[in-house]
């Protein structure tokens, strides 16, 4: 796991396991190229993915909060992730999230739609190519969250690369994540980092989407 304040937990499961886990923590910690925050959304995007909503989601939560990511901001990080990781999961997660105490949502105004450009508009046109109707749907969800407050284009970004890694989809949605990223702020070193720091998570995801990306 990826915060020292877990550690005790993880001790009263396995010492040895715990020692593993702690020192496989501090990899994703050290990287210089990705922010406290964008650490944080790794460890919380990676719980839904696999999915860890017990003690991992707990102690990553505990951690977000602590580094200074508000509580609206995970939220915001999970209504993002809905179409990406999936419905159902998203709302097992939300339940999570009260019963581990955080705040209720602030934000609870209508979602409104922001038509897509660049990339994303790119993405969908070529998704029309397959079929027409996929590509109506993706056009709408993308629409519905891309331009959001509460996180930034590279933050929703990274996550999704998270995503792309772990659920090794590792064709068109990761390089328009990647570009995504890029265009950003993201440097070819902010993904290397990304990569190493979702290593923890699944090594050989993170080995076969390094070669995919091909840095």
């Amino acid at each position: 796991m990826t915060q020292l304040a877990g550690a005790d937990a993880l001790i009263a499961l396995d010492p040895v396991f715990a020692q593993l886990a702690v020192g496989a923590g501090h990899n994703l910690w050290g990287l210089p190229h990705l922010t406290m925050r964008e650490k944080a959304f790794v460890c919380l995007t990676a719980d839904l993915c696999h999915p860890h909503l017990d003690l991992p989601l707990a102690m990553h939560i505990q951690m977000a909060l602590a580094n200074g990511v508000e509580p609206e901001a995970i939220r915001e990080l999970y209504r993002h992730l809905a179409p990406y990781v999936g419905y159902p999961i998203m709302v097992t997660a939300f339940q999570r999230l009260a019963e581990l105490g955080l705040p209720e949502a602030q934000d609870t105004k209508a979602v409104e739609p922001t038509p897509l450009s660049g990339a994303l508009m790119r993405a969908v046109h070529d998704l029309e190519n397959v079929d027409t109707g996929l590509a109506e749907f993706t056009e709408d969800q993308l629409a519905q969250r891309w331009a959001r407050p509460g996180l930034s284009i590279r933050e929703r970004a990274i996550a999704c690369l998270v995503v792309d890694i772990l659920y090794q989809t590792l064709g068109e949605s990761l390089r328009l994540h990647a570009e995504l990223a890029k265009s950003a702020g993201a440097t070819d070193e902010t993904v290397r980092d990304l990569l190493r720091g979702v290593a923890e998570f699944g090594l050989p995801r993170a080995w076969a989407a390094a070669r995919a990306l091909a840095l």
